[in-house]
């Protein structure tokens, strides 16, 4: 932390930044005021209206904003982060620049500083003749393997390419929210009534209503063969849809109807036409093998275990396993192997 003390700041009821708490924050640490971490647009999904602004409170408290670069698939070709107001900004490559997101992260993401903060930069005693600044990665120009996709990928696209990537990515989230909003709840619309690159849907009355986690919905989703978006982040009990520009219309649709047919399966479970334990959700996935038995243990069909609904007959995916452990398995080593010890 170098030293420093990390102070939340609240958002308002459209997921922005709450600017009498901002100020109030300020006013009372303005002596030791180092820098305002900020996402733009934010994880909430909405685009800060008054980012200009906050960035100049900070400032004028003799302060910095640093910007997360995580969203910057709703930034690219339409504004930056410099315009915007920030000192700092990371440029996290995947998602925005083509590189996968899971497995740990890229390993790799320039950061940008304006000009007063270059003498600031960390050098390498490779590149740098007046090396004092200390090392931060091994080698002097970071994971340039990785770095090639992105080049390759911003190359291909042009800047208007980049442009038309960023306008997809913000419409294909709208085009998600749209299709949605009249069936579940959609939190954090901003003042427009639109979001950005991403929305959250709340699923948190239904774990009282029906005894569903969004877990459960997680889980369903894999039947319907999707990998399920972020769960319970930034919000507990919800689901963040960023669909980015990669996914055509089709798919798109697919993903809707594949919650909205989940919506169902849930109100079956409220009114009691489905068993608050024993149904598709409690239960998801469903596997190959526990399909193909002999013996079929669940109070619903097979067909409307694996194939709800009739897109999925020739995209089928099927799970290797159904449920595992979840959080206690990734806390806690669990060794189910069998060691016999000779002792000499």
């Amino acid at each position: 932390m170098a030293g420093m003390k990390v102070v939340a700041i609240k958002c308002d009821h459209e997921g922005s930044i709450d600017l009498t708490d901002l100020d109030e924050k300020i006013e009372k640490h303005k002596e030791k005021l180092a820098a305002l971490m900020v996402t733009y647009p934010s994880t909430h999904g909405v685009f800060e209206t008054n980012i200009k602004d906050i960035c100049k409170k900070i400032h004028n408290a003799g302060g910095q904003v640093y910007m997360d670069g995580a969203n910057m698939n709703a930034q690219v070709g339409l504004t930056s982060p410099g315009f915007i107001g920030a000192d700092v900004c990371h440029l996290n490559l995947h998602k925005t620049f083509s590189i996968p997101h899971g497995g740990g992260g890229p390993g790799m993401g320039p950061i940008g500083v304006k000009q007063h903060l270059t003498e600031y930069l960390p050098q390498h005693f490779f590149t740098d003749t007046n090396y004092t600044n200390g090392v931060v990665a091994s080698a002097p120009y970071g994971s340039a393997s990785i770095i090639l996709i992105s080049y390759g990928y911003v190359k291909m696209l042009g800047k208007e390419g980049v442009k038309e990537a960023t306008k997809v990515a913000i419409f294909n989230a709208n085009y998600i929210k749209t299709r949605l909003e009249t069936t579940l709840k959609v939190l954090f619309k901003g003042s427009s009534g639109h979001i950005a690159h991403e929305l959250i849907v709340d699923f948190r009355e239904y774990k009282k209503s029906a005894g569903i986690e969004v877990e459960d919905i997680a889980k369903r989703l894999m039947d319907y063969g999707f990998h399920a978006p972020t769960i319970s982040w930034p919000v507990p009990g919800t689901l963040m849809i960023e669909p980015t520009e990669s996914e055509s219309k089709a798919e798109l649709d697919r993903f809707c109807d594949a919650l909205l047919e989940i919506h169902k399966e849930i109100k079956e479970i409220e009114s009691g036409v489905a068993d608050r334990n024993q149904n598709v959700l409690k239960n998801a996935p469903h596997t190959l093998e526990e399909l193909t038995a002999d013996t079929w243990q669940h109070p619903y069909s097979r067909k409307k275990a694996a194939y709800p609904l009739d897109f999925i007959k020739n995209r089928k995916f099927w799970p290797r396993v159904n449920r595992i452990n979840q959080a206690h398995g990734d806390r806690n080593l669990i060794c189910t192997c069998s060691i016999e010890l000779e002792l000499a």
